[in-house]
């Protein structure tokens, strides 16, 4: 019986590494993972629900549209900076690989407070006065 022979291309197709979807707009590839967008959004929602990183203002339908928007805005902002941002924390701390949603989720949960931080931390003082002028 002759010896099974696997051909280059099966070998090649074998070695690499799983093919993750892109996320493309308009045919512009965006660098964003799906699976790393979706562990952030995740994140995203764990603060906005349990830590309460948007807090609601009243009862009323005004109130409760507001929030909701807010809420919409943390989530897609919080998954976005997860998204990008994870790669850059796996290569900065040289983290293995399985560990990059746990850091996505991480990071989607802590996103705003980061953000927040990070304007404070580089706004000068005519600019959180709204003394600047364009």
């Amino acid at each position: 019986m002759p010896e099974p022979v696997i051909s280059p291309s099966a070998a090649v197709l074998a070695a690499s590494p799983p093919a993750v979807a892109m996320l493309t707009a308009f045919g512009v590839n965006l660098g964003l993972r799906t699976d790393v967008l979706v562990a952030g959004f995740a994140g995203a929602l764990v603060a906005i629900v349990l830590l309460g990183s948007v807090p609601s203002e009243g009862d009323t339908w005004r109130h409760l549209v507001r929030a909701t928007g807010r809420r919409v805005g943390v989530a897609l902002a919080s998954s976005l900076t997860a998204g990008y941002l994870t790669p850059l924390a796996l290569l900065m701390w040289a983290l293995p690989e399985p560990l990059l949603l746990a850091a996505a989720f991480t990071l989607g949960a802590g996103a705003q407070k980061i953000l927040r931080r990070l304007i404070d931390r580089w706004a000068t003082e005519e600019t959180r006065s709204g003394s600047a002028r364009p």
